[in-house]
């Protein structure tokens, strides 16, 4: 083991503050690597805080994560000392489930390990990317290519494959409407991505507020929710619709903006329960689904894609000393769109 530092929460209520934590010298299949950047995700202030229970401490968030190859094990093939690698939101799975095999991890049925608050097979407690270094087995590191800026391209790890993997399952492209419900951290990834792909993008938002930024970002169509008309005007209009935003919504007005076999797609998690109403989705063939990041071999499709039309996500850089600051900014959707902390911050 060596000894590395980080920013950590020792239990719910406490702010992260600096700490030091070991991390495993590379095994065989591992691979080190020296962490320039880490996103910040909402999930970070749900798991820091205790909200969805289960929290293990101390914790170290983080499962944006860029960097560069520090150190290789003596049977790795895939990656060399000084690639341009990221790590996202788990650092392993069992391997051996049908879901695995499909290429689909995130769905592991069999223990999937969490990048941080989860355990490794063999109970050692995973730490994230608010350190300077990880360590992790190659088949769940990513190719940054070369052309994304590291700290940039970081939310891509979650932020980014959240919205991709939707958008390339229910076969987004040319021809097809497509909406995206909210302009956050989510949805403006979401927004390039889809916009990329072809499709007819429309930016479904409380407020007209965001607008000018959302058309620059590749929306052809922004609409306030808050104005009845806009669900009137727009009834029948989409293939598929995604929801970013965890807030309460009227799902049944939402299905009514689909064509007939539409989806409407939930990445972004209520805190209660969906209620919709059988005759939306009846009359229509609608549905109601979700959608969880992506497997391994998606994560590196959706940064190629990234990395081919130039897409990364819009961040506000931090030290990692505003980290408990930018928290509660998030909270206030105080930021456009995503904060990526600069982990070389760390050594002060």
């Amino acid at each position: 083991m060596t000894q590395i530092k980080a920013f950590s929460a020792v239990n719910e209520t406490a702010p992260l503050s600096a700490a030091t934590i070991e991390r495993r010298l590379p095994k065989d299949n591992d691979v080190s690597i020296n962490i320039e950047y880490c996103g910040i995700c909402h999930t970070d202030i749900h798991q820091v805080r205790n909200e969805w229970g289960g929290s293990i401490y101390p914790m170290v968030p983080g499962h944006e994560i860029t960097g560069i190859v520090a150190e290789v094990g003596a049977k790795v093939t895939k990656f060399k000392v000084g690639d341009r690698v990221g790590v996202g939101c788990f650092v392993d799975s069992c391997r051996t489930c049908t879901e695995c095999k499909d290429g689909l991890e995130q769905y592991c049925s069999n223990g999937l390990v969490l990048t941080y608050n989860s355990t490794e097979h063999d109970g050692t407690p995973t730490m994230g990317g608010y350190s300077e270094k990880i360590v992790v087995n190659e088949d769940y590191v990513l190719r940054i290519p070369a052309n994304l800026p590291l700290d940039a391209a970081a939310p891509l790890l979650c932020a980014g494959i959240t919205l991709y993997s939707p958008l390339r399952h229910w076969g987004t492209g040319r021809g097809k409407k497509v909406a995206i419900i909210g302009l956050g951290g989510l949805g403006h990834i979401g927004v390039k991505i889809a916009h990329a792909m072809g499709a007819e993008v429309t930016v479904l938002s409380q407020s007209l507020k965001k607008k000018e930024e959302g058309l620059k970002l590749g929306a052809d169509h922004y609409y306030a929710t808050s104005d009845p008309e806009t669900f009137t005007e727009l009834q029948g209009r989409f293939d598929l619709i995604i929801n970013t935003v965890s807030a309460a919504l009227d799902w049944n007005l939402y299905l009514n903006l689909l064509k007939r076999d539409g989806a409407l797609v939930v990445v972004g998690i209520p805190d209660t329960n969906i209620p919709v109403n059988a005759f939306p989705l009846v009359m229509g063939r609608k549905s109601v689904a979700g959608s969880l990041i992506g497997g391994i071999k998606e994560t590196q499709e959706m940064l190629d894609f990234c990395g081919a039309h130039n897409i990364a996500c819009d961040i506000e850089l931090i030290p990692i000393q505003k980290v408990n600051e930018a928290y509660e900014r998030v909270l206030k959707s105080d930021v456009k769109f995503r904060f990526v902390i600069d982990m070389a911050t760390l050594k002060a």
